[in-house]
């Protein structure tokens, strides 16, 4: 009866696996930790340890230590409404997000190509805004039309909206208690708070140079699910022949119809009806 019983079928030697076993370890511990999922594994197994595996093997060493599904909790959620506008730069979305305390990060993204630029500040002031804007500016590769931001009281400094009207760029707050309006920067905040800071000492003295490298590689190297696993500088280059010049976006700016605006929505929807 002994002689019958089922055996283990696993070769004593598997001179040609594509994964040693601590990189399994890696790759369990990356899931457990962080709850990556397979695709978002791969990215950052590449990123920060050199890496280069295939999903299909991911997911392989996944199923065979049963953990190749992440639970979900049920929830009803409404369909949003998906909008991306045709042209880069013709809309940019800017919020901050609090890392710790005495530390914030001012984020920008385009919301047709997904490009993204970010900047640390010790706070939320009109002063890191303007820093911002001055980045935004260098480090886009197209002209900014519009920039759409919360009802922060950073971004309705005089000084924030006089920039802009002097680069020419429309800005366009959403109204209060709408931050789906700006879906696509909350989306872009929470992606690096998992996949940067996550990773990293958010007191480190270089803290800043690894968030340049990080968003770099974002823009450059990182597929993006919304792109059709394209990345932005794919996207940016993709519509490159729709996109205008500095020059032609100053010309179509109608200065008349721009003014600083009021944080106070109600007051400024008042003063909206009076003129």
């Amino acid at each position: 009866d002994a002689g019958m019983t089922e055996l283990s079928r696993r070769p004593l030697s598997s001179p040609a696996r594509k994964v040693a076993e601590n990189e399994v370890e890696l790759i369990l511990r990356l899931r457990r930790e962080r709850r990556l999922g397979v695709k978002r594994l791969r990215i950052e197994l590449e990123r920060l340890h050199g890496l280069r595996l295939a999903a299909s093997t991911l997911h392989m060493v996944l199923a065979r230590h049963g953990l190749s599904a992440l639970p979900r909790k049920r929830r009803v959620r409404h369909v949003p409404k998906r909008y991306s506008r045709p042209v880069p730069g013709e809309r940019i979305q800017v919020d901050s997000c609090k890392i710790r305390p005495g530390l914030w990060q001012f984020t920008a993204i385009d919301d047709c190509s997904r490009y993204l630029v970010a900047g640390l500040a010790p706070r939320r002031s009109a002063a890191a805004a303007l820093t911002l804007l001055d980045q935004m500016f260098e480090e886009m590769p197209f002209p900014v039309q519009r920039v759409q931001t919360d009802r922060g009281t950073e971004f309705f400094a005089e000084a924030v909206q006089r920039r802009l009207m002097a680069w020419s760029v429309k800005f366009r707050p959403i109204p209060p208690r709408s931050p789906h309006l700006n879906g696509k920067i909350e989306r872009a905040q929470r992606t690096v708070l998992e996949e940067f800071w996550a990773t990293v000492d958010s007191r480190a003295p270089d803290v800043a140079d690894q968030l340049s490298q990080w968003v770099h590689h974002y823009n450059w190297h990182r597929p993006h699910e919304a792109l059709g696993g394209l990345c932005p500088i794919d996207r940016v280059c993709e519509r490159l022949g729709k996109t205008p010049i500095w020059a032609a976006v100053a010309d179509a700016y109608d200065a008349t119809k721009e003014r600083v605006q009021i944080r106070e929505h109600a007051v400024e929807l008042a003063l909206r009806r009076l003129k």
